[in-house]
């Protein structure tokens, strides 16, 4: 039973064989995925799969790259969906700070937006961070965003990072990079993370693990996530499997 809590099937690399993907994901063993919306059309795209496939649940959000095109009209379109049965999280959200799109003062002022939406709306948080550790864990202090916690999502921080994140009722969650050879972060964060606080994911079509690194990503490969993790912390792949749906289940309400 795998949980991967952040996937993009509602990506363009999906359109073909959508029906062959979802296929390979239950063969795994993935009972259920995370749809992640980050503007205007992933959001609609991720609504309709949410609508067709009963495994589905979706994030709706704002993703710091697309900060700057975001309106207030989002905003309230947002709020509007947070009420959706199958949205589970408000997210992606965050700081980039290696594409330039979009200003960083913008970047935070919509994430600040979203993070106080998060608390009026009462759903947990997907955070998106890309060389901002600093900022994202002083913006999540300042918003007190610990009220609705969420998921640190790919995390590719120190462990010390991932500490000051848990301790603000957040959950860290791993990757493709985890299966990389030289990855040496995310492996000692897959060690040191309380079990209970722990997450898989693939964020496919992107890092996908080894071997297939360089390809497309897809939810079926969130096993060899699981297995790396698995042999990191010296338990069986069932225990970390179980435990970690669990995990996912708990933070997204899911009964």
């Amino acid at each position: 039973m795998l949980f991967d809590t952040h996937v993009h099937l509602n990506a363009d690399q999906f359109e073909e064989d959508l029906e062959d993907v979802m296929t390979r994901a239950k063969e795994a063993g993935v009972v259920n995925m995370v749809v992640v919306g980050f503007d205007e059309l992933t959001i609609k795209r991720a609504i309709e799969l949410v609508e067709r496939y009963d495994m589905l649940y979706a994030a709706v959000g704002w993703h710091p790259v697309e900060a700057i095109d975001m309106k207030d009209e989002h905003l309230h379109w947002l709020e509007e969906l947070a009420t959706h049965p199958k949205v589970v999280a408000l997210g992606e959200m965050g700081l980039d700070y290696h594409w330039d799109k979009s200003p960083k003062d913008i970047q935070k002022e919509v994430f600040r937006k979203q993070i106080r939406l998060a608390k009026k709306v009462k759903l947990p948080i997907i955070i998106h961070n890309r060389e901002a550790d600093q900022d994202i864990v002083d913006i999540l202090k300042e918003e007190e965003a610990s009220v609705v916690g969420g998921i640190m999502h790919c995390f590719g921080g120190s462990v010390e990072i991932a500490k000051q994140c848990l301790d603000m009722n957040f959950y860290i969650s791993l990757g493709g990079p985890v299966t990389f050879k030289n990855a040496k972060r995310p492996k000692e964060v897959a060690k040191a993370i309380p079990f209970d606080r722990l997450l898989i994911e693939t964020d496919c079509p992107y890092l996908a693990p080894h071997p297939y690194r360089g390809k497309r990503n897809e939810p079926a490969y969130v096993k060899l996530v699981a297995e790396q993790i698995a042999e990191l912390r010296e338990i069986s792949y069932e225990e970390l499997t179980r435990q970690t749906t669990e995990n996912a289940k708990k933070l997204f309400n899911i009964s």
